[in-house]
């Protein structure tokens, strides 16, 4: 591993394969973190998830701690109180603290004393929409930033987050702004830049039922027109960039099953009655369609799970194991597209070795 003091910008040929490639943003939640609990070691390695919480509670912090070795996820509290107990140094779990650069003082300085204290980094997450200030504005918010947390620029991954992208109109719009804040961020000397957006449809219950249904994934259309940057991939797994419309008259078994450019939505009411029915169909027409990937059950702990319940050997779960379920696969099937490609680029620099500041060319958000 590269010392965080020698930063992204001095490796000329892209990350070390020790480096996370993945960045999913998820909400915390008890199906998301099985799926990453089944992650194999040298899997868990490559991925490094942005887990957005709600609360902070005994079960968070149990969960956060049966992760994988290798696995080290960041956090982000915006939406938590600032109380002691949030505070991750305190937790004894190693995570990657979250900042914005409105954040308020005391959090930065929390955040700043759990960074030091375990992964000696942390994430500056940005939106990009119309509350981006400029140029001028985030270099001074990112120099408090630095200031509080006693971090360097070169310890912050960048995150830009695009938010909701469900159409070709979402794309253009999303693009152009995440290229304005791109263009700031070029001048700063940063551990890594990820673009994160989401295009899973905030609901569901509108679809047909018993077929499966093909929902395009912008969030990966959004990232390929912005290759050209060389930044990293994130996205909201499975799930809406936004709150999710609640569908409380919905309750029919439903799985989001992610294959190249597109999701497939299962929404069963076939053999109406027992659900354990309804699920068993599901899955057998799930693992006969042409999506199901060749690799079968070995692609995922997810894919075991929808076979086994395909072959009816046990019960058909809940909303909450389908979520692992999907997000076990989705984890796998990003990570097999993000692969393939790197192996065929060991060569090519990557976002700091093109974007890295010239010297003279401006200096650091903060002083050495």
């Amino acid at each position: 591993m590269v010392p965080a003091h020698e930063g992204w910008a001095g490796r000329r040929a892209g990350p070390p394969a020790s480096e996370p490639v993945y960045r999913p943003l998820l909400a915390g939640r008890r199906g998301e973190f099985e799926a990453l609990r089944h992650l194999d070691p040298s899997t868990a390695a490559l991925v490094s998830p942005v887990i957005v919480l709600s609360t902070v509670d005994r079960s968070t912090l149990d969960a956060l701690g049966r992760l994988p070795a290798g696995l080290v996820p960041a956090v982000d509290l915006r939406a938590v109180p600032h109380t002691p107990e949030a505070e991750p140094a305190r937790w004894g779990v190693p995570v990657v603290p979250v900042v914005g650069l409105a954040e308020g003082d005391h959090r930065l300085v929390a955040h700043g004393a759990a960074a030091r204290s375990s992964a000696q980094r942390a994430v500056v997450r940005l939106p990009a929409d119309r509350s981006w200030t400029g140029p001028d504005a985030a270099t001074a918010g990112l120099e408090r930033v630095c200031r509080l947390t006693g971090l360097l620029p070169e310890q912050f991954d960048l995150l830009v987050d695009a938010g909701d992208v469900c159409c070709p109109a979402d794309v253009r719009l999303a693009e152009s702004r995440v290229r304005r804040l791109l263009e700031w961020a070029r001048r700063h000397p940063w551990r890594s830049a990820t673009v994160a957006s989401g295009g899973m449809p905030p609901a569901l219950s509108g679809l047909p039922t018993d077929e499966p249904v093909r929902v395009d994934r912008w969030d990966r259309v959004l990232w390929r027109r912005l290759a050209d940057l060389g930044v990293g991939y994130a996205d909201y797994g499975i799930s809406p960039a936004g709150p999710a419309d609640r569908e409380p008259g919905d309750r029919l078994p439903t799985v989001r099953y992610t294959a190249g450019d597109a999701w497939w939505v299962y929404r069963w009411s076939r053999r109406g009655g027992r659900g354990d029915e309804r699920f068993a169909d599901l899955c057998r027409t799930l693992v006969a369609a042409p999506h199901w990937p060749a690799a079968g059950a070995a692609f995922s702990w997810g894919d075991q799970e929808f076979l086994r319940r395909a072959r009816r050997v046990t019960g058909t779960g809940s909303p909450t194991n389908w979520l692992a379920w999907g997000t076990s696969h989705h984890l796998a099937q990003v990570l097999a597209e993000l692969l393939a490609p790197q192996r065929e680029r060991r060569a090519d620099d990557g976002w700091s070795a093109r974007h890295r500041p010239s010297r003279g060319a401006g200096r650091p958000a903060t002083p050495r």
